[in-house]
């Protein structure tokens, strides 16, 4: 374990590190890491008493994160490094200010406390967690923002999704209804063209998509967290062995005719590392579509309003410069979007000749989501002026209260001015909203899972 324990970077926080030793003793607790008793208790006891390994952020691959999880089974046993009460010391100091002893690790305890991914699982689930607040705030963000426009209802009328009823589509329809319940939009106007630009008119579709994809994500991490990922898997109940060969039979631990120790690849992360970055690929086909619909705000022939939003009397530059910090994120985005379960390399003598680059796709994925933040606070700074620049328009019973709360915080832009701070006001608006509720497909309605 001492030579396994070769983390890199910065700690990772311990609300994670917390959380991981949370999802490995759920697991422990079913029997498949064939660990002894005492393992489990000093998992129980570090949590209970406020004890937390370091544990470097980096240096696995995704094939269980066995080189940052070493650093968890070196403080149980009474070395490395721990922190208590927002302290840093030594392991074996604090076990004994906390009465506890160091346990002595034998057998199975040292690859069950190495070969599991739960550090991937707890550093991907407060990204999880992000994205589906983000979104439930997008989604009242864009209908503000087509208000702003004049836009269409038509893509997400109950007709229209009766016709192409994907789940997703017609969860985020559903929202975006009640959010614009009382809105102009649903009043007849002869300013509004036919059909809107596709970054609006597709808008409740991928929307839609991330919403299952979200939703994929969540299932994933669900599962991976309630499911052994052990190898060898330790079975007490073997029997059925004995009815699948005789190599099936060599796993049944001589002397004891129900217990086996069967070698396995559960700990291959892949099907939730997909779910991660497709959920990804999903955001970022949403930051795309915000990114046009902000820069059709600068087309008077478009939106009927002064360009780049300009309020009367400002002889300055309205929101043209800041086009490119749209840009900018949206790129930021995409790149951070693009899978890296495929980049690979061979280890382990060439007996590890595949990774999944799970803990790689998770950071990307928290990054990315932090952008995004940024990103719907520029959609609400146009979307917000747009809506002020069409005197007397009604905005929806949602979108209303989008605006007002926005309002009291970030005035209308009459003349030019900084608008670093205002941005980030704007993101920290959204952050703090309380999260609204879509419906999620249910689980036989999810598809791709």
């Amino acid at each position: 374990m001492r030579a396994h324990a070769a983390g890199v970077g910065a700690p990772l926080p311990d609300d994670v590190v917390r959380a991981a030793m949370l999802v490995r003793l759920n697991l422990l607790l079913t029997g498949a890491g064939g660990v002894q008793p005492a393992v489990v208790d000093q998992y129980a006891a570090f949590l209970n008493r406020g004890i937390t390994p370091v544990v470097p952020g980096r240096g696995s691959v995704g094939e269980a994160d066995i080189l940052q999880s070493s650093h968890i089974g070196l403080a149980l046993a009474g070395e490395w490094q721990v922190r208590r009460a927002g302290t840093l010391m030594p392991a074996g100091q604090a076990l004994r200010a906390a009465g506890l002893q160091p346990v002595e690790l034998v057998g199975k305890d040292f690859l069950a406390i190495i070969g599991d991914n739960s550090l991937t699982i707890a550093q991907a689930i407060p990204g999880v967690r992000a994205a589906r607040a983000w979104l439930e705030q997008e989604i009242t963000v864009f209908a503000l923002s087509l208000e702003g426009l004049n836009g269409n209802v038509a893509p997400f009328l109950e007709v229209t999704v009766a016709a192409h009823p994907d789940p997703g589509f017609a969860a985020i329809a559903g929202r975006l209804r009640a959010e614009l319940a009382g809105s102009d939009l649903w009043n007849a106007s002869e300013r509004r063209p036919l059909q809107d630009p596709l970054s609006f008119r597709t808008m409740p579709i991928v929307l839609g998509n991330a919403w299952e994809a979200l939703a994929a994500a969540e299932s994933a991490l669900l599962f991976a967290a309630n499911h052994s990922g052990d190898n060898p898997l330790v079975l007490t109940d073997s029997a059925v062995l004995a009815t699948q060969g005789t190599q099936a039979g060599r796993y049944v631990v001589p002397g004891l005719p129900n217990a086996a120790i069967v070698p396995t690849a559960n700990f291959e992360a892949l099907p939730f590392v997909s779910a991660i970055e497709r959920l990804s690929l999903a955001l970022a086909h949403v930051s795309e579509s915000v990114t046009a619909s902000v820069l059709r705000f600068e087309n008077p022939a478009i939106t009927g309003l002064p360009r780049f939003l300009t309020a009367p009397g400002n002889p300055g530059h309205g929101f043209g410069a800041v086009q490119k910090a749209v840009v900018a994120l949206d790129s930021d985005i995409r790149t951070l979007a693009l899978p890296v379960s495929l980049e690979n390399a061979t280890l382990a003598g060439n007996i590890e000749d595949v990774t999944n680059n799970g803990p790689l796709a998770v950071r990307r994925l928290n990054d990315l989501v932090e952008d995004l933040y940024q990103l719907a606070s520029l959609q609400l700074l146009h979307a917000a002026q747009a809506v002020d620049l069409r005197a007397g328009f009604h905005l929806g019973s949602g979108t209303k209260a989008l605006h007002d709360g926005y309002r009291a915080r970030v005035p209308f832009v009459a003349q030019d001015r900084i608008l670093t701070g205002d941005i980030d006001i704007g993101a920290q608006y959204l952050r703090g909203l309380p999260r609204a509720h879509t419906s999620d497909p249910s689980p036989s309605e999810r598809r791709h899972e």
